[in-house]
């Protein structure tokens, strides 16, 4: 038995043919979906990237109890089982974040693994002699210059693309390349899980001309300097930027999808679809505009950023072409490669195996409930969906955490300064963690400034008009209710969302 896992950044639903998308070449992916079950339901567990990736390792939410932040000691880490069983996986990704303070357990758990440097602001070269270029079409681009680490990524990034001048020297590039030299070398081998990671299409939009040239519309020049990069901000851009900006991630898509036409190239020479399970998925999408906002952080977690594509090919079923309506997420791929190579799924997992979907048509979760800590907690039953924002957003909220680091940096003095002891979760194999008060999120506050909002996405796919119900909305705070025991929320955490304990 073999899997393959191939995983993007800010992969787009709405922006791939196989799901509807009627301007973007994506062949690769509506070949894929010829092949494998095409989910129509999958959605985000816990944002943004490494609380997504813990999920991936743990089957398990991260959003209610940490932030952005390693695998803990009591994690269960789905590659490590895998390692420990006798199972090679074996990780390619150009993810820079795993090499930061907030990602530096996670890569580890893994038999082996190759990092691809050069992505986003990874401080990977230096020329410091080179003057960066601080011009940009966003209203909000010189104030990315305006704080140091905003300042030290735009110039990295901008010394790092000098050292990318041929598509073979892209990260996305040297990292489906590398995975492939991995299939090329241990094809005929048994017993292995490989994880192609790539950074892209996460922004900023970096990509070969030759991708960039059929679309048309495009800002040129000087009038495009910075389109690749938009800020975590509402949009105050003209039209023409706007187009431009989706018009580079849609660059990078089809970029992407090239890529992801030589990982299938490769399954059909070796003939891998006999026993080889391929997935390909992504932590989040991204808003190009939608909604007024650019990102995927500081604004509500609308359905272009949490509503996810996924696709799953399983050598033991009939997948060719299928389509599946089953709630699915990160949570789930954990037990489902486990449960793939015959090993026991960890009690602590909450995500279900995706054989019983897969193969009998079977649902696996009635809702869904996703979010990001200290921000607003979103569930959705398939007709309802409901954002619930903090109703006492005063009420301290904590890190529970053994691992007190965040995205780029350890916790500082002052946030350890009265940190206490918690008692054990349910998940913790009875360790007690630190509990640490919460000083800022990585929302900027945003959620004290937002009231709970209700959608009827039946009536309004696109939540472009909120509703009221108030029997709807008590529907959805006890499925939020019923989400929060099963997953041993912290008990303050009820009071300061409104929820009954």
């Amino acid at each position: 038995m073999k899997a393959i896992m191939l995983m993007y950044d800010s992969l787009n639903r709405h922006m791939l043919q196989s799901y509807g998308c009627d301007w973007t070449k994506t062949p690769n992916f509506l070949r894929l979906a010829e092949k494998a079950v095409q989910f129509e339901n999958c959605y985000v567990g816990s944002m943004p990237c490494m609380p997504a990736r813990r999920e991936l390792h743990t089957g398990r939410p991260n959003f209610l109890h940490r932030s952005w932040g390693p695998l803990e000691p009591f994690d269960d880490s789905m590659p490590e089982i895998l390692k420990n069983n006798g199972i090679c996986s074996h990780l390619v990704s150009d993810h820079q974040h795993y090499w930061e303070d907030g990602g530096g357990t996670y890569h580890t758990r893994y038999s082996s693994w190759e990092c691809i440097r050069g992505q986003e602001g990874d401080p990977w070269k230096e020329r410091l002699t080179m003057e960066p270029n601080k011009k940009s079409v966003f209203k909000a681009g010189e104030m990315m210059w305006n704080f140091p680490l905003g300042a030290a990524m735009r110039t990295h990034d901008q010394v790092n693309r000098t050292f990318q001048c041929r598509e073979e020297l892209t990260p996305l590039a040297e990292t489906v390349n590398t995975g492939l030299e991995f299939i090329d070398i241990n094809h005929e081998a048994d017993q292995w899980f490989l994880q192609i990671e790539c950074f892209d299409p996460h922004e900023p939009f970096f990509c070969d001309e030759k991708y960039r040239e059929h679309f048309e519309g495009s800002l040129k020049g000087e009038d495009a300097l910075g389109a690749d990069w938009p800020p975590y901000a509402t949009v105050q851009e003209s039209e023409e930027v706007i187009r431009t900006t989706k018009n580079y991630y849609a660059a990078l898509l089809e970029k992407c999808d090239v890529y992801l036409g030589k990982v299938l190239d490769k399954m059909d020479e070796y003939d891998l679809w006999k026993d080889t399970m391929f997935i390909v998925c992504t932590d989040h999408g991204f808003l190009l505009g939608e909604h007024d906002w650019w990102g995927k952080t500081a604004m509500p977690c609308w359905n272009e950023i949490a509503h996810t594509p996924l696709y799953v090919y399983d050598p033991r079923f009939d997948c060719a072409g299928k389509h599946s309506d089953a709630f699915v997420q990160m949570s789930d791929l954990a037990p489902t490669v486990l449960e793939y190579f015959g090993l026991d799924i960890p009690k602590d997992m909450t995500g279900k195996p995706l054989c019983n979907v897969i193969g009998k048509g079977e649902k696996i979760h009635d809702y869904v409930v996703f979010g990001f800590h200290g921000d607003e907690i979103i569930v959705t039953d398939g007709e309802y969906l409901y954002m619930n924002a903090p109703e006492h957003p005063e009420d301290p909220y904590y890190e529970y955490t053994l691992m007190p680091t965040h995205m780029r940096a350890r916790f500082s003095p002052q946030e350890l300064a009265d940190w206490q002891p918690a008692a054990p979760f349910s998940f913790t194999k009875g360790m007690r963690t630190m509990k640490i008060r919460c000083l800022g999120s990585m929302v900027g506050g945003a959620a004290q400034a937002r009231s709970s909002r209700l959608y009827n996405l039946k009536e309004d796919p696109g939540q472009l008009h909120e509703i009221e119900d108030a029997e709807a909305v008590a529907k959805m705070k006890g499925l939020i209710r019923q989400y929060m025991h099963e997953t041993d929320a912290p008990k303050e955490l009820y009071h300061r969302y409104g929820i009954e304990e």
